[in-house]
């Protein structure tokens, strides 16, 4: 499996929204979706603030794949289960980079709540 470039992680990590688009399936791409990204370690992760039921969140565990665009890249991708341990280290980045916001947002992605709706963004070879 490919993995993230530095420079990947550093301008997907730092951008302020990511657009997020599932693969139908038959091959084609669903309408992108924004939402908050946040870089962890080496990984990328994405949270469903509205629980497991927000529409992209359903159409991205059924598809199992998808294309992302942030930092001026654009990537095919594997939506995978969030690393062993890493939702500490999730909850920190998304506070470090989103908290200004206020907490009433921030909260809706940070905590145990948001377990099971986080998504470790994969980069796939097209």
């Amino acid at each position: 499996m490919t993995s993230w470039t530095k420079d990947e992680l550093t301008r997907i990590g730092n951008a302020e929204e990511l657009q997020i688009a599932s693969t139908r399936p038959d091959g084609t791409l669903r309408p992108y979706v924004t939402i908050w990204v946040a870089g962890a370690g080496d990984d990328l992760y994405v949270r469903s603030a509205y629980g497991s039921t927000n529409p992209w969140f359903v159409r991205a565990q059924a598809s199992g794949t998808g294309r992302i665009r942030a930092g001026g890249i654009e990537r095919d991708v594997v939506f995978d289960e969030p690393t062993s341990g890493a939702h500490t280290a999730v909850d920190a980045a998304y506070h470090a980079k989103y908290d200004r916001y206020g907490p009433g947002i921030v909260g809706s992605v940070v905590g145990p709540k948001v377990h099971d709706v986080t998504i470790r963004l994969l980069p796939r070879d097209s």
